[in-house]
C-alpha cells in the first residue's frame, strides 16, 4: 500500500547531511525523480543514507546518479559556513538558503511542479528562500520525509558528499576529523595547536558548544 505523505508522480527531493557535526561541510542535495525513477530508487535498495553502511553508501550513490535525471549537491565546507551563518544569524537560513540552491538549480535541468523537502524549522524559512523558479512549484514540507524515494535519493547524495569532504579535509588539515559532534573536543585541541583559531575556522561550525569548551579548556591550561 501507497503511503498517503508518497508523491506517487515525479518530483523533486531535497536533504542535508552534516548539520549535526561539527568538523566538515554542511551539504544539500536535490534529486529529480521522473516516473521511472519513483519506482526504480526503492528497487535499488534507496533509503535514507542514515540508515546504511558506508560500503553500502557508495553503491546507493552510485546507483542514485544513474537512475535520477537530475540532480544538485551544494557542499558549504566550515570557512564558508561560518562566515554565512554569521551574515544571516541563523542556521535553518542557512539551510534553507542551501536547499533552496539545489532546488533552483535541479528545475534548471528539469521541468518539475513538486518538491518534497526534509523539514528542518519553520516551513516559511525555505518558501521565502525560494527564487523565481521556485517560487512556481508546489512545496511539500514534512519530517522524516526520507520515506519519500526522491528525497531518500537526496539524502544518499548529500551523505555521501559531505563523508567525502571530511575525509578529503582530514588529509588537508592534517587531523584525523571524527563525524558527529560528541568525543570531538581532542580533534578541536589537536586543530588548534596545529594552527590556531584560522585552521579551527576552515574546519569547524564554530557556533557549536564544543568551540565554547575547548576555549574554557584552553584558557584553563
Amino acid at each position: 500500500m501507497t503511503s498517503p505523505h508518497i508523491v506517487v508522480g515525479p518530483h523533486i527531493g531535497t536533504d542535508e547531511a552534516g548539520k549535526g557535526d561539527y568538523f566538515g561541510p554542511l551539504v544539500a542535495a536535490a534529486a529529480y525523480a521522473d516516473e521511472v525513477a519513483v519506482e526504480r530508487l526503492p528497487e535499488a535498495g534507496v533509503r535514507d543514507a542514515k540508515k546504511v553502511s558506508l560500503s553500502r553508501l557508495w553503491e546507493l550513490e552510485k546507483a542514485v546518479k544513474q537512475i535520477c535525471p537530475a540532480f544538485e549537491v551544494i557542499s558549504i565546507f566550515p570557512e564558508r559556513y561560518n562566515e554565512l551563518r554569521e551574515q544571516m544569524g541563523n542556521l535553518n537560513h542557512l539551510l534553507a538558503w542551501a536547499h533552496a540552491r539545489a532546488i533552483e538549480n535541479v528545475l534548471a535541468k528539469a521541468d518539475c511542479r513538486v518538491v518534497v523537502a526534509d523539514q528542518f524549522g519553520d516551513a516559511r524559512v525555505l518558501e521565502g528562500s525560494l527564487m523565481k523558479r521556485g517560487r512556481q512549484i508546489e512545496l511539500i514540507q514534512r519530517v522524516r520525509a526520507e520515506d519519500d524515494p526522491a528525497v531518500a535519493a537526496a539524502s544518499v547524495l548529500a551523505r555521501a558528499a559531505f563523508i567525502r569532504g571530511l575525509e578529503r579535509m582530514s588529509v588537508e588539515i592534517g587531523v584525523v576529523l571524527p563525524r558527529g559532534a560528541t568525543h570531538v573536543l581532542p580533534a578541536a585541541r589537536e586543530v588548534f595547536e596545529k594552527g590556531g583559531e584560522d585552521l579551527l575556522r576552515r574546519a569547524a561550525k564554530l557556533h557549536f558548544v564544543t568551540t565554547k569548551k575547548l576555549r574554557a579548556q584552553l584558557s584553563a591550561g
